[in-house]
C-alpha cells in the first residue's frame, strides 16, 4: 500500500511538469520567465563587478540600494498597468525595455563610458523588472483550467526561478574566464528579448476588463490593491508572513558574509558556498514541492516554507560548523520553494483577477521594504549581540509567526477545498469548459445552495428568470408543450435559456427527487459566460439546441402544481 501511495505522488509529481508543456501558453509564459529571470541574474553579477571596480564592496552595495528603492515605491503604482487588457502585452514591453537598458550598457562598456551612465541604465532596467512578476503572476491564472494546473504552474515557475538563480551567476562566470563585462550584459540583454518574444504569440481569451480611463490616476488605482490586501484577512496574513521572510531574506544577505568570514572562518569563498547552498536548495525543494501540488495543504506548506526561512539560522547558531551550516542553509531554498508553490498560488486563488496584478504589487513592494529592512536589522544586530544572538534572535521570527499562524492557514485550506470541489461542479457543464480558472472561480463565489424537495416545481413556464441552476444531486424533469421534453441529472444546469435571451422561463422544471441545487444570479452569470467569446458561442449553441426541444409547438395548459 505504501509503495502504491509512492507510485502514485511520483505520478502526480510528473504530472505536475507535463501539464505545463502540454499548455502551450503556459510553456510560452513559463520559458519566458526563465529567459528574463536568468538575464536578470547575469546582469546583477556584471553590474556588481563594474561597482567593485569603481569603489569595492561599499559602492556593490550603494549601487544594490539604488536598485531596490525604485523597486519598492514604483511596484504598486506601476502594477495597475497590468490589470488594464492583455498581461503578455505589458511582460513583452517589459522585456524589451530591459533588453534595451542591458544592451545599451554593453555599449558603454564596450566603449570605456561613464560608470554613471551604466547605473542609470541599472536603474532603468529595475522599474521595468518591477512590473515583471506580478504580471506574470497574475497572467498565470489566466492560462490555466483549474486550481491543480495553477498550483503546478507556480512549483514550476519556481523551479526555474530557482535554477535561473544558478544559471544566471554561472554563464555570467563562464563568459567572464574567457571574455569581459560588456559580453555579459550583451548575452543578458539577448535572454531579455528572447523572453519578449516568446510571448507574443500566446494564445489564450483574456478576462473583460473596464476600459483605462481617459485620465488614469495609477496611484488612485495601486490603493485598490492596497484595500484588497487590507479587506481579506487571509490575503493580510500571506503577505504578512511574505514579509517576514523578507526580512530574514534581507538579513541572510548580510549573515552570508559574517557567517562566512567571523563564526565559521572560511574567508570570502565561504561566502559564495553558504548561498551556493541556498540554491541547491532552492531547486531540490522545487522538485520536492511538485510531490504536493494536489495536496490540497497549501496554508500548511506555506507555514512550513516560512518557517524553514528562519529555524536554520537558529541552529547554526547553535551548531558552528561549515558542513552543519551548508546543509542547514539548504534547508532555507527548500522552504523558499514551498513559498513559491503555495504563496502565489493562494494569492491568486484570493484576490479578484481584475485586481491581481496591484496585489502582487502590493507584495513586491513589502518584499523590496523588508529586505531592505532585515539587512539593516542584522548588521545592528550583530554590533549589539553578536553574530550568534543575532542569528538566533531573527532565525525565530519566522518559525514563531509560522506556529501561530498554524490554524489560520489550515482553516483556509479547508475554503480552497470547498472552492474546489464548487469549481468541479461548474466545469462539468458544458457552457463552462472554455473558461479559465479566475472565471470559473468567479462564479463559483458567487453559488447559493438551493433545495427542492421531489415533486416540487423549481420554476414555471413563464416565469421570470434571474438564476441559473447546477444540479449538485438528484434528478429533475424539464416539462414543455405538457411532456417531459427532458430529464437533468448531477453536473447539469438549466435555467439560461430567460437569462440569455432576455425572456420569460420557455419550461417548467420540476423536482423528480430531492434537488440538491447551486443557484447563481443573472448579475453573476451574464458578465462571465458572454464575456469570453468561446463560452459565449457554447451558450448560443445550448440555447438554440434546448429551445428546438423545450418551446411548446402550440398553446398548452399548464399542469397543476403538486400538492
Amino acid at each position: 500500500m505504501a509503495e502504491g501511495r509512492r507510485r502514485s505522488r511520483l505520478g502526480d509529481a510528473g504530472a505536475a511538469f507535463t501539464s505545463n508543456w502540454r499548455n502551450p501558453s503556459l510553456r510560452r509564459a513559463q520559458l519566458s520567465f526563465l529567459g528574463a529571470w536568468t538575464a536578470e541574474w547575469a546582469f546583477t553579477v556584471a553590474l556588481g563587478i563594474v561597482a567593485y571596480r569603481d569603489g569595492g564592496a561599499a559602492a556593490v552595495g550603494l549601487v544594490g540600494l539604488l536598485r531596490m528603492v525604485p523597486s519598492a515605491i514604483l511596484a504598486p503604482l506601476l502594477s495597475p498597468i497590468a490589470d488594464r487588457g492583455r498581461r503578455e502585452r505589458v511582460l513583452i514591453l517589459v522585456s524589451i525595455v530591459r533588453g534595451a537598458a542591458t544592451a545599451a550598457a554593453a555599449v558603454v562598456v564596450a566603449v570605456s563610458g561613464p560608470s554613471a551612465v551604466i547605473y542609470a541604465l541599472a536603474v532603468l532596467s529595475t522599474i521595468a523588472a518591477t512590473l515583471y512578476r506580478p504580471a506574470h503572476s497574475a497572467l498565470l491564472p489566466s492560462l490555466c483550467r483549474t486550481g491543480y494546473e495553477l498550483a503546478s504552474a507556480n512549483m514550476v515557475r519556481g523551479l526555474l526561478d530557482s535554477a535561473a538563480t544558478l544559471v544566471g551567476p554561472l554563464v555570467a562566470a563562464v563568459l567572464l574566464q574567457f571574455t569581459g563585462v560588456d559580453v555579459v550584459f550583451w548575452v543578458a540583454a539577448g535572454a531579455s528579448f528572447v523572453a519578449a518574444a516568446l510571448l507574443v504569440r500566446l494564445r489564450y481569451d483574456a478576462p473583460p476588463r473596464p476600459p483605462a480611463p481617459s485620465r488614469p490616476n495609477l496611484a488612485k488605482e495601486a490603493v485598490e490593491g492596497v484595500r484588497v490586501v487590507v479587506k481579506n484577512r487571509d490575503l493580510t496574513l500571506i503577505l504578512g508572513l511574505a514579509a517576514a521572510q523578507a526580512l530574514t531574506r534581507g538579513a541572510l544577505t548580510v549573515f552570508s558574509v559574517v557567517v562566512a568570514i567571523e563564526l565559521l572562518e572560511t574567508g570570502e569563498p565561504g561566502v559564495g558556498a553558504l548561498m551556493t547552498a541556498v540554491g541547491v536548495g532552492a531547486v531540490l525543494g522545487s522538485l520536492f514541492a511538485s510531490l504536493l501540488v494536489g495536496s490540497g495543504r497549501l496554508g500548511a506548506w506555506y507555514a512550513v516554507g516560512v518557517g524553514l526561512w528562519g529555524l536554520p539560522l537558529t541552529l547554526v547558531a547553535l551548531v558552528p560548523q561549515q558542513s552543519a551550516a551548508l546543509g542547514l542553509l539548504a534547508f532555507i531554498g527548500v522552504g523558499n520553494a514551498l513559498i513559491d508553490l503555495a504563496g502565489f498560488t493562494l494569492i491568486a486563488r484570493m484576490a479578484p483577477d481584475e485586481v491581481l496584478a496591484r496585489v502582487f504589487g502590493v507584495l513586491e513592494s513589502l518584499v523590496a521594504v523588508f529586505i531592505g529592512i532585515g539587512a539593516v536589522v542584522a548588521s545592528t544586530l550583530v554590533g549589539w549581540i553578536g553574530v550568534q544572538n543575532a542569528l538566533i534572535a531573527i532565525g525565530l521570527v519566522c518559525p514563531v509567526l509560522a506556529v501561530v499562524s498554524w490554524r489560520r492557514l489550515r482553516r483556509l485550506d479547508r475554503s480552497v477545498d470547498v472552492l474546489d470541489a464548487d469549481i468541479g461542479l461548474l466545469q462539468e457543464v458544458p457552457m463552462f469548459h472554455p473558461l479559465p480558472l479566475p472565471a470559473v472561480e468567479q462564479l463559483a463565489r458567487g453559488l447559493e445552495p438551493v433545495t427542492v424537495a421531489a415533486d416540487q416545481v423549481v420554476f414555471r413556464q413563464g416565469d421570470v428568470g434571474d438564476r441559473y441552476y447546477v444540479i449538485e444531486s438528484g434528478e429533475a424533469d424539464v416539462v414543455g408543450d405538457g411532456r417531459v421534453v427532458a430529464t437533468l441529472g448531477p453536473g447539469e444546469g438549466f435555467g439560461e435559456i430567460a437569462l440569455l435571451r432576455r425572456s420569460r422561463r420557455t419550461a417548467t422544471v420540476v423536482a423528480r427527487s430531492e434537488l440538491q441545487l447551486q443557484a447563481l444570479g443573472s448579475d453573476r452569470f451574464l458578465p462571465v459566460v458572454l464575456g469570453y467569446t468561446p463560452s459565449a458561442q457554447q451558450a448560443a449553441a445550448v440555447v438554440d439546441d434546448r429551445l428546438e426541444r423545450y418551446e411548446p409547438k402550440e398553446p398548452f395548459e399548464e399542469p397543476p402544481a403538486p400538492a
